[in-house]
């Protein structure tokens, strides 16, 4: 990824990401140096992931959800996020187009890979964000939304679908 001797950002990586993202050369070079003093090691554990997550949503559990998006930006399926993942990530999610936007929701909600999602990984997602909805604000929620299950079978619905 890196000159390993430097730790600069190699020529591939920049001219890959300046490509796939709407970041100027001098914004992933800055990006470049900020994760570096914060990974210096070039890559993010899930655990790190899900702290720093954690930062976000103080009053809430946010560790499920973080688990699942960490999953979905860990394209390379070692454990870790490298830059080139990370900005990517950060890259989807804040600005990306809606076509790859959509891609990337699909790879959370297929929790298991294999190319559909099911009712139950529906599920399975809309229940990790729940987490991190604080209780007073469920209780404000319409009552057809007000659980994960209702949410759940709200959605599934919305894209008529059975229940397979």
């Amino acid at each position: 990824m890196g000159n390993a001797k430097s730790g600069a950002l190699s020529k591939e990586v920049l001219e890959d990401l300046k490509t796939s993202t709407r970041y100027s050369e001098e914004e992933l070079c800055r990006w470049y140096e900020s994760f570096q003093r914060q990974c210096p090691d070039g890559r993010i554990s899930r655990a790190e992931f899900e702290k720093i997550y954690g930062t976000f949503f103080p009053n809430s559990d946010p560790q499920g959800y973080a688990r699942h998006v960490f999953r979905s930006f860990d394209t390379n399926d070692d454990g870790t996020l490298d830059f080139r993942e990370y900005i990517i990530a950060l890259h989807l999610t804040s600005s990306g187009k809606t076509h790859l936007k959509l891609e990337w929701a699909f790879s959370l909600f297929d929790v298991d890979r294999n190319g559909s999602v099911s009712k139950g990984e529906v599920l399975e997602i809309i229940t990790a964000i729940f987490k991190m909805i604080p209780p007073e604000e469920q209780k404000s929620l319409p009552e057809d939304e007000n659980s994960p299950q209702k949410r759940a079978d709200k959605l599934w619905a919305y894209f008529n679908k059975g229940e397979n």
